[in-house]
């Protein structure tokens, strides 16, 4: 049937034949995807003449990708697990075309935010379909670096997307930041219908269209609440109310998933320690990265007077130095070194060293903000590899396209909780060192009422103060988190060896012992090992056969 017999004298990476390819061509899709979260406003004083916008007008513009793609990145992982990964990025890399294609002709604001909802449909199918094809067609050999590439795009997609749509908008007309995503998807779709081998869970388990339709209207829900806090305040009717929804439809969600034997998220994984330990380093990844950005960018521009296009320079070199390490592969190199929980410990540290080294040495000057920068983008290119390598080997491979929604999805929220409290904390201090005389809530506000040069620098200075203090709160609190996470996935290493350790003593074969991987499926192998079916499968074999390397790192 398939001819993989000579290989298996020698144990050596089973992956899949042209898996870098692979990998390149769903890189390329990743990069389109993740650019058009950012890409967009540049492009905000253009739609508000050509298409007569309002700023509500623009919002949605800009928030229906975001909203839409976060709320079914659980759904959309589901599905891939279910239906296809091979099928379900076709059908993502369509829509996305499709959308892109639509928004770029639209000759109103309401058609541009339909597309862009359409997009974000498309968006979430490609986010969580393509980790879970690296997980497939890579082997625990290779896996780390492998996704540590798939990560790099996501940092190199947030930062390059207002500079592409900043070249974009300098020779061409607003719709062509959309048309360029055209060509990209039609190449994509081409190179999966021949590259890319089909996955799906061979158990063919039934959809759970009512866990579907839970977890995309709660996280929707509460997506909405953190993009409209910033907006309307955090105390609004407008965002408790919607924040509230969020969290009850979610709270059903865990409730019917525990019921039903088919369920779309195995509630299950939170049992493992490994996964608890990588899902709270991965939110406050996300956490520091998002809010530090969110605020930086505001006093690049308010504080040291850069326009937009030069700040968006300016926040580069942290997305170019996580580029630069994770091509070179030494988070992967020091994986199998140090360990997992070790290298998560010291990416995480370093970002919070970075963070306080922007809080610090960064409130008058640039010089010190870039030494942050770099070190907080060393960090990254530690942690977020490992994290994500760590939440999907705590998942079974029939399950990789839920795990990787459920990364997705732990940017998201890591990302929106960052700009929420780090905003606050922000405010707080501000509203507290600005002058009775201004009591404006805003730096804008509070430097167009300022009565001279005096009070502005008062003003800025009380500015710089929040920011110091709010990049600190950030510092601590990766920091804590990192330390947190290392030492649940540590406590979950020993827990793995003692059981393989007594399995190996007892004789059984197949046993994990301390910790249950629900949905694994194991079939006899080599010399009292076990063959798991799922990652790394050797191309053409029945069910997916890949020998077991043990615990993953």
């Amino acid at each position: 049937m398939t001819a993989p017999a000579a290989p298996r004298t020698e144990p050596a990476p089973q992956g899949h034949p042209q898996r870098w390819l692979i990998l390149g061509v769903i890189c390329l899709a990743q990069l389109t995807v993740l650019l058009d979260n950012t890409v967009l406003n540049v492009a905000i004083p253009s739609l508000t003449t050509e298409l007569d916008a309002s700023t509500a007008d623009v919002q949605w513009m800009i928030n229906a990708y975001s909203l839409v793609q976060s709320g079914l990145l659980l759904t959309a992982g589901s599905s891939a697990d279910r239906y296809g990964r091979k099928k379900m990025l076709v059908v993502g890399l369509a829509l996305f075309g499709i959308g892109s294609l639509v928004a770029g002709l639209a000759q109103s604001s309401g058609q541009l935010i339909a597309a862009r909802a359409g997009m974000g449909v498309g968006g979430a199918l490609l986010i969580t379909t393509t980790l879970a094809v690296v997980v497939q067609i890579f082997d625990d050999s290779e896996r780390v670096r492998a996704i540590g590439l798939w990560a790099t795009v996501n940092s190199l997609g947030f930062a390059a997307g207002p500079l592409v749509g900043g070249i974009v908008l300098d020779h061409f007309w607003w719709g062509a930041i959309f048309l360029i995503n055209i060509p990209v998807a039609v190449i994509g779709l081409v190179a999966v219908v021949r590259l890319v081998p089909e996955f799906k869970n061979p158990r063919g388990e039934r959809p759970d269209l009512l866990g579907a339709l839970l977890s995309t209207v709660g996280m929707t829900a509460v997506v909405f609440a953190i993009i409209s806090g910033p907006e309307h305040g955090w105390a609004s009717a407008r965002v408790l109310l919607t924040a509230f929804v969020g969290v009850v439809v979610l709270a059903g969600f865990v409730l019917w998933e525990l019921h039903i034997p088919y369920p779309m998220l195995d509630m299950h994984f939170f049992r493992n320690q490994k996964f608890i330990g990588a899902v709270a380093g991965a939110i406050l990844v996300a956490f520091g990265m998002g809010g530090s950005l969110f605020l930086l960018t505001q006093h690049l521009q308010f504080v040291l007077g850069y326009g937009p296009l030069e700040a968006g320079l300016r926040t580069a070199p942290m997305a170019l130095t996580v580029v630069a390490l994770n091509l070179t592969g030494l988070g992967a190199r020091l994986v199998p070194r140090l360990g997992t929980p070790a290298t998560i410990a010291a990416g995480m540290s370093a970002l919070a060293a970075g963070l306080a080294a922007v809080a610090v040495l960064g409130r008058d000057g640039y010089t010190g903000m870039l030494l942050g920068l770099v070190v907080m983008g060393a960090g990254i290119s530690l942690a977020m590899p490992a994290m994500a390598n760590a939440i999907m080997s705590a998942i079974p491979p029939e399950k990789a396209g839920v795990g990787a929604g459920v990364n997705g999805t732990l940017a998201e929220f890591g990302n929106g909780l960052g700009v929420a409290v780090l905003g606050a904390v922000l405010n707080i201090r501000f509203a507290a060192l600005v002058p009775a005389a201004v009591g404006a809530a805003s730096l804008p506000a509070a430097l167009a009422a300022a009565d001279g040069p005096g009070e502005r620098a008062v003003i800025k200075d009380a500015f710089a103060s929040g920011l110091e203090a709010s990049q600190l709160v950030g510092a601590v609190a990766v920091l804590a988190g990192g330390l947190l996470a290392a030492l649940l996935l540590r406590r979950a290493e020993r827990t793995e060896a003692a059981a393989t350790e007594q399995t190996g003593q007892t004789g059984q074969t197949g046993q994990t012992g301390g910790v249950e991987e629900p949905g694994d499926v194991e079939q006899p192998g080599r010399a009292g090992e076990a063959v798991k079916t799922g990652a790394g499968d050797a191309p053409g074999t029945a069910g997916g056969r890949a020998d077991s390397t043990g615990p993953a790192a």
